[in-house]
């Protein structure tokens, strides 16, 4: 299931903690008496691409969640309420204690800062020459949050900045922006044109921690946790787009509801898109995706895992059996006999990544789908981004990949890339 495991005197693997990975840089935040931090810079030279992930928060096994979480409730967790996290492929995943609203702020720019200077630094640039940043987040820690990592780490000023809150689907919604020039509406900065031949980051920076603090939904809470992933890529030179497909789809069961902590107007329009693009500064655009908000107010409420199964597997196997099929077309006309080389898809969790590997299976479809985050849980937006990462040193250039992002709201970026 993970290349991140190691083998005891049971001869049971086990999966090693974020911070215990031998290439992870460790340090503590000072908000609060100090925060754990660390943070994994990867770069594979032949692509020209790099990157870097990170955690924050004190890492719970499954052992221990059970006890933090019974804290943070008020009330210990029953035998019934205690989810069976590693069959889901999850082992670990980070958290926060409870903190004022200045120190959530405090700590989430320092976080993200830390990992937009390392992304670029792990790419041979600078800050200063970085011309375009793009991160997904579900629940932003402030409205401005872009813009304020990108002057603490020294992006210059008129770099175009893109905020995108489409639930899990953010980073891939993010990817696919600055790779897909039709994806822009006519009258809108096209930001993939804009973008082309420049250096750019993109990523997803998730406090899940924090967003579900006061969250009531005990399986949400066991699920979920800190985590960030951060890619530098040159549109057009150093990653290629080939095909792609972007899907709303509203969730009006509401499967999976999510308060959105950004501007967005809660209008549903009959026929019109559920994303609304604004610009709040010259150099700043948000793309912000409505979703079925719970009607208690509080941040996340989940119908259970087969709700999960039922809202993402089947409109989630038509999207990337779309793709695939565009794919297919495009290499015949071509004149290429190549395939997918290798999928990175969402890690919701192993269960519903293996069953929408079978379903593709029934339609003919299959690619490798590695499954690589036991040691964070859901991390949301930044697991694409993570999972990239860590299959990077495997892509060699001429390969082409498949992204498959999916998330709450109903959203779906699903984009075949070529690399070098």
């Amino acid at each position: 299931m993970s290349e991140n495991t190691k083998t005891e005197n049971t001869g049971e693997a086990q999966i090693l903690p974020f911070y215990d990975r031998p290439h992870v840089q460790k340090a503590t935040i000072p908000v609060a008496g100090g925060i754990p931090f660390g943070i994994e810079c990867i770069s594979n030279p032949k692509l020209g691409i790099g990157g870097a992930y990170a955690a924050w928060g004190e890492s719970y096994d499954n052992r221990q969640l059970p006890e933090f979480l019974g804290m943070r409730l008020g009330e210990p967790l029953s035998e019934d309420d205690v989810m069976n996290l590693s069959e889901l492929g999850f082992h670990h995943r980070h958290h926060i204690p409870n903190l004022t609203d200045d120190e959530h702020l405090e700590l989430e720019l320092e976080v993200g800062t830390r990992l937009v200077r390392e992304a670029a630094r792990a790419n041979g640039w600078i800050p200063s020459e970085v011309q375009g940043v793009l991160i997904g987040m579900s629940g932003p820690v402030s409205h401005d949050f872009v813009t304020r990592i990108c002057q603490r780490a020294g992006i210059p000023d008129d770099a175009l900045k893109v905020s995108i809150h489409k639930a899990c689907d953010g980073s891939m919604g993010a990817l696919h922006l600055a790779l897909n020039p039709a994806l822009s509406p006519v009258g809108q900065l096209n930001i993939a044109e804009e973008l082309r031949g420049k250096k750019v980051l993109v990523g997803g920076i998730e406090g899940l921690s924090r967003f579900t603090s006061r969250a009531r939904d005990k399986n949400a809470l066991q699920l979920f946790g800190n985590g960030a992933g951060m890619i530098g890529i040159i549109p057009g030179e150093t990653m290629k787009f080939l095909v792609g497909k972007s899907v709303e789809n509203f969730d009006e069961d509401g499967l999976l509801e999510v308060h959105m902590y950004y501007p967005h107007s809660g209008q549903r329009i009959s026929g019109q898109s559920l994303i609304e693009v604004s610009q709040d500064a010259p150099a700043h655009v948000r793309v912000a995706g409505l979703m079925h908000e719970p009607e208690d107010g509080t941040p996340i409420v989940m119908a259970g895992l087969m709700g999960m199964v039922k809202l993402f597997v089947r409109t989630g196997v038509q999207v990337v059996a779309d793709v695939y099929r565009d794919y297919q077309n495009l290499m015949s006309q071509l004149g290429l006999d190549k395939s997918i080389d290798l999928g990175i898809v969402h890690h919701a969790n192993y269960k519903i990544n293996l069953l929408k590997a079978k379903q593709l299976l029934k339609e003919g479809i299959q690619f490798p789908m590695p499954w690589l985050l036991s040691d964070f849980g859901n991390v949301s937006a930044a697991s694409n981004m993570i999972a990239f990462l860590r299959q990077i040193g495997n892509i060699k250039p001429g390969d082409h990949v498949l992204f498959d992002g999916f998330g709450a709201g109903t959203y779906y970026d699903v984009m075949a890339v070529s690399f070098g």
